[in-house]
């Protein structure tokens, strides 16, 4: 019997085994038959179909904003990765501790445990993103000190100032690196009259998209559909185009820092600005929103070792330990 954690995250899912470390990395994308309904394909294979199946088949991500979309859906892919960490057998179901967004509804933690369950789970425990990602970033939460986590995954960015094993403020965004794609989608529709897909918007984000004026990463070639005639389109984009078409999004988390910063007691205050903000998540590798963080905030900011594997690696340090406090429930099948 394996026990795992999980980042169930709105773009990827990373699996964590007790005494292997991260042993999956995939995409929260999964393809199903619309005639019969069963899985056609899930994770990497899957991605590379979004967009681009025909009316039989359809690709989708079944978590929205970090949270679930679609039961069935991400109840198909949770088994999937499952059956590839655990194997297929009843004497493999695993125990799994999960992660959530902080802040989501009862419901929706409800949902979260039931999918688990229903994939196959043993047991399902909870625990909330910005702790997993804090612990993994190597922050020491369970001193006195404050201490300022930021983890801007797909579909939420969440703010937290943490001290003594736990959350003493928090605010969750529904902005992040989803919203950045489809700001640029948006924009090229806008300025270009050009229709792209979700993969290439990411895709432009990635290679040269920056959050600061002293990053630029150049041109890149995307191709897309002329809105004007319905024919296939090729336009070079620009890093200071992607950088403009992803302003607003980046303000608003600018903001939430902000915001958290300002709602801080005075003595958390004073610890975090001694031991700085630290960046978690796919959105801390935009080049230069460290830089564009401390100059908002007047605060050293840092980007976290591995910022991709912070949730998974502060689960899987739980897992270890076998301590689960912090309010971490659980439930069994």
């Amino acid at each position: 019997m394996k026990n795992i954690g999980i980042d169930l995250g709105t773009a990827n899912t990373l699996v964590y085994v007790k005494g292997k470390g991260i042993v999956m990395r995939e995409p929260s994308v999964v393809a199903i038959d619309a005639r019969g309904r069963h899985v056609v394909a899930v994770g990497s294979e899957a991605k590379l179909m979004l967009g681009k199946t025909p009316g039989s088949i359809t690709a989708m991500r079944p978590l929205k904003d970090g949270v679930i979309a679609e039961f069935d859906a991400t109840a198909a892919m949770l088994r999937h990765f499952f059956k590839k960490v655990s194997g297929n057998t009843i004497m493999s179901r695993p125990k799994v501790v999960i992660c959530i967004p902080y802040g989501v509804t009862e419901v929706e933690k409800r949902a979260v445990e039931d999918v688990t369950l229903e994939a196959g789970a043993q047991s399902v425990a909870l625990i909330e993103e910005p702790v997993a990602a804090a612990i993994g970033a190597g922050l020491r939460i369970e001193d006195a000190r404050g201490s300022m986590i930021v983890d801007i995954g797909g579909g939420t960015t969440e703010v937290a100032v943490l001290s003594y094993g736990g959350i003493v403020l928090s605010t969750s965004l529904r902005i992040a690196g989803d919203e950045l794609d489809d700001a640029i989608s948006s924009y090229i529709k806008r300025k270009f009259n050009v229709l792209i897909g979700d993969v290439t918007a990411e895709a432009l984000k990635k290679n040269i998209g920056s959050a600061h004026p002293a990053f630029d990463n150049g041109v890149m070639e995307v191709r897309g559909r002329n809105l004007m005639n319905g024919l296939p389109a090729i336009l070079n984009v620009t890093s200071a185009e992607v950088r403009e078409a992803m302003t607003d999004g980046v303000r608003a988390i600018l903001d939430a820092i902000k915001t958290t910063l300002e709602n801080t007691p005075p003595e958390l205050s004073s610890d975090i600005y001694d031991s700085g903000i630290v960046l978690s998540g796919g959105g801390a590798l935009l080049p230069g929103l460290d830089m564009l963080v401390q100059a908002a905030t007047g605060i050293r900011t840092f980007v976290a070792k591995n910022p991709l594997d912070c949730v998974a690696c502060g689960i899987g340090r739980v897992i270890e330990s076998g301590y689960y406090g912090g309010g971490v429930s659980f439930r069994t099948r």
